[in-house]
């Protein structure tokens, strides 16, 4: 079950792996328990925070989510650990990454990332170190209002 103190136990873990799912009930759920904070803390102290879809957007100001419905749109509020935006399964779903590129360059969301199913973007602090990939073809991009730009990518 649930720890009686989430932020507490949060704020012990070294490694913290956030799973896909909604992204904006899980900010508002953290948020209500003090978990963001913890998370900030984590982060500062040096502890290890990764996830995937859901689990990666939250770490950016904003990113691409369908938290709100079938339809594609700008999140709004994540943690800002990260700076600007994020975009996960940019070519696993179809409409995701015309979206993306789209509120990028409407200035709706500021630039950012994007990842293909199957690929991560390795951060230490707020630098990119690397992109790697466990599928051939899966990479990582660096999304301007200018367009696109792949990013050399590691296949593990």
């Amino acid at each position: 079950g649930m720890p009686a103190d989430p932020a507490a136990h949060v704020a012990k873990q070294d490694v913290i792996y956030v799973s896909g799912g909604n992204t904006a009930n899980a900010l508002a759920l953290w948020r209500v328990h003090g978990v963001d904070v913890a998370l900030r803390d984590s982060w500062a102290r040096g502890a290890v925070l990764g996830g995937w879809s859901a689990g990666a957007n939250c770490w950016f100001e904003n990113s691409v989510t369908d938290s709100f419905g079938p339809t594609l749109r700008a999140l709004g509020g994540g943690l800002g650990l990260l700076e600007g935006s994020f975009c996960p399964h940019y070519d696993g779903e179809p409409e995701r990454r015309p979206t993306y590129t789209r509120l990028v360059a409407d200035g709706v969301l500021p630039p950012g990332y994007a990842a293909d199913d199957d690929a991560a973007l390795h951060f230490e602090g707020t630098e990119l170190r690397e992109v790697v990939s466990q599928r051939e073809g899966a990479r990582g991009y660096r999304v301007t209002v200018e367009g696109e730009e792949p990013l050399d990518t590691r296949v593990l």
